[in-house]
C-alpha cells in the first residue's frame, strides 16, 4: 500500500492525501493551496493521478484549504463519491459556491482594472464546476462504519475544530490508518473536544501550532482592551475572519461582553453573506456543538448582516467605532481586501487578526507588521494598530496534540506530521520521539512511502 503526500506537507494549505493498493485509489482530503505564490501555484498544475482513477474521496472538513480543489476535480473527470459528515455537506455547498462565486469576481475585477498579468485572468474554477463537485457529497454520520471496496472500510470521529470536522479511521487489508485532520482545542467554547481513535498503525497528523502552547488568557477580557482602546480613540477595529468556525465563535464572545456591559454599544456589521448561511447550519446540527439555541439566537443578533456590495461600501463610508468583521480570513480575498484598503492607512483603527496566517499571506503580512500590503495591485500602507488574539485559534497546540496522539494503544508504528510550517512540523517531530516509541516522520510535497 503506498500514501503519497500531494498537499500540506512542508505547508498547512492543499491537504490531499493519496492511497493506493493494485488498481484501488482513493484521496484523503482535497484542499486548495493558500498563501506564497509558489504554492498556490500548484492548483494550477495537473495532479499526478488522473481524477477518473480515482474510487472516492473522504473529505475531514469544510475549510478551502481541505475541499477547495474539489471542482477542479470534478470538471477533470472524477465521478465518485465524496463522503463526508452530514453538516461538512452542508458547509461544502455554501463554501464551494462562495469559492467559486470569489473567483469569477476576482477575474473580473482584475479585467477590468487590468491589474493581472494575465489576459484575460481566469478562475481557477466556475460556479459550474462548483455544482458539479457538490452533487458529488455523499453524507455519512460519525462513527458509522462505511465499506469502499472489499477488504477497505473507513468511519468518521469527531475532531473538534469546525463543525462536522472529522478524523477519519480507514482500515485497509487489515492496516489501520487514522488521519487527525484539523483538531480543534480541549476548551473551545463552541467545539467538543476532538475524538481518537482506540488505535492506530499510522497517523497522518497535522501540526499547524506543533511549536507552541495557546496562552493562558481569556478572549472576552482581551476582546474588551482592544475595542475599549481603538474606541477611544474613534477608530474601527477590521476582523479577517473565515466564515466558519471563527466568526461564530467571535460573535459569541461579542455577545457575551455586550451582555454583561463591558463593550460599548457600538455597530457590528459582519460582511459575509456566507457566514450568516454558516449560523444556520450550526442551528441544524444543535447535537454537534456546545451552543445552545439562545445562544445561537445571540450570535444572530448581536450583528447587522452587510448583504450586498452597495450595503457594504455604505457601511464603510460612515465614520465612527464600528467592529467590521468580512472574509476571508488570511485576507486572500474577499469583502475585506477593500475594507483593509480604507481602514489599513489610519492610525486610528484596528485591525484584528483571530486566526492562523500561513506564511505567503496577506494577514502573514500583517502579522509581521509589514509598513505595506499589496491589494488589487496597490501598496497600501498599513498605518492601523495591528493585534492578534491566539486564545481565539481552533487548532490544537501541541499539548492538545500529543495528548490526542498518546490515547492511542499501543503507539502506531509511524507517525507522518503534515500540515504544518516546516519549524512547526519538525518541533511536534522531536516532541513525538521524547514521549512515543513510533517514528515521527516529516514528508516533503508528493513523496510517497509504502506502509508495508
Amino acid at each position: 500500500m503506498k500514501l503519497t503526500f500531494l498537499g500540506a506537507a512542508e505547508t498547512v494549505t492543499g491537504s490531499k492525501y493519496l492511497l493506493e493498493h493494485g488498481t484501488q485509489r482513493i484521496l484523503v482530503d482535497c484542499g486548495l493551496f493558500q498563501g506564497a505564490k509558489h504554492l498556490r501555484l500548484r492548483n494550477w498544475s495537473p495532479l499526478p493521478v488522473a481524477a477518473d482513477s480515482l474510487g472516492a474521496v473522504l473529505l475531514t472538513h469544510a475549510h478551502i484549504d481541505h475541499c477547495g480543489y474539489l471542482p477542479v476535480l470534478a470538471r477533470n473527470g472524477f465521478r465518485g463519491p465524496v463522503y463526508c459528515t452530514p453538516a461538512t455537506a452542508e458547509l461544502c455547498e455554501l463554501m464551494l459556491r462562495d469559492s467559486a462565486r470569489l473567483q469569477e469576481e476576482d477575474a473580473a475585477f482584475a479585467n477590468r482594472h487590468g491589474y493581472s498579468r494575465h489576459h484575460p485572468a481566469l478562475p481557477l474554477y466556475d460556479s459550474a464546476d462548483a455544482e458539479r463537485a457538490i452533487h458529488l457529497l455523499v453524507p455519512r454520520a460519525f462513527d458509522l462504519p462505511v465499506e469502499l471496496a472489499d477488504g477497505v472500510s473507513f468511519r468518521f470521529l469527531p475532531a473538534g475544530h469546525i463543525l462536522g470536522a472529522a478524523s477519519i479511521v480507514l482500515c485497509w487489508q487489515h492496516k489501520v490508518l487514522a488521519f487527525s485532520g484539523d483538531l480543534g482545542r480541549d476548551d473551545d467554547p463552541l467545539m467538543p473536544a476532538p475524538q481518537a481513535p482506540a488505535h492506530a498503525d499510522y497517523v497522518v497528523l497535522e501540526s499547524t501550532y506543533g511549536d507552541r502552547r495557546h496562552p493562558d488568557g481569556k478572549p472576552e477580557d482581551e476582546l474588551a482592551d482592544l475595542f475599549e482602546t481603538t474606541f477611544a480613540r474613534g477608530g474601527a477595529v477590521i476582523v479577517p475572519c473565515f466564515a466558519v468556525g471563527r466568526t461564530q465563535e467571535l460573535l459569541y464572545h461579542i455577545a457575551q461582553l455586550k451582555r454583561r456591559r463591558r463593550m460599548a454599544d457600538v455597530p457590528v456589521y459582519v460582511d459575509s453573506p456566507l457566514a450568516t448561511r454558516v449560523t444556520g447550519v450550526y442551528r441544524r446540527h444543535l447535537a454537534e456543538h456546545r451552543l445552545s439555541v439562545s445562544r445561537v439566537k445571540e450570535i444572530d443578533d448581536v450583528a447587522t448582516i452587510v448583504r450586498t456590495v452597495a450595503e457594504s461600501k455604505e457601511m464603510a463610508v460612515h465614520g465612527g467605532p464600528k467592529v467590521i468583521i468580512a472574509g476571508s480570513g488570511m485576507a486572500t480575498g474577499g469583502r475585506v481586501l477593500h475594507h483593509l484598503r480604507r481602514f489599513a492607512p489610519d492610525p486610528r483603527n484596528t485591525i484584528l487578526l483571530v486566526g492562523y496566517q500561513a506564511c505567503g499571506t496577506r494577514g502573514a503580512a500583517l502579522a509581521a507588521h509589514e509598513p505595506f500590503v499589496k491589494i488589487h495591485g496597490e501598496q497600501v500602507p498599513v498605518r492601523a494598530h495591528v493585534a492578534q488574539i491566539a486564545s481565539l485559534s481552533a487548532h490544537a497546540d501541541y499539548a492538545d496534540t500529543l495528548k490526542w496522539l498518546a490515547s492511542l494503544s499501543p503507539s502506531p508504528a509511524r507517525v507522518y506530521i503534515t500540515h504544518g510550517e516546516p519549524a512547526a512540523a519538525e518541533a511536534l517531530r522531536h516532541r513525538i520521539a521524547e514521549l512515543q516509541d513510533g517514528i515521527g516522520i516529516v514528508p516533503v510535497y508528493q513523496q510517497t512511502v509504502e506502509l508495508d
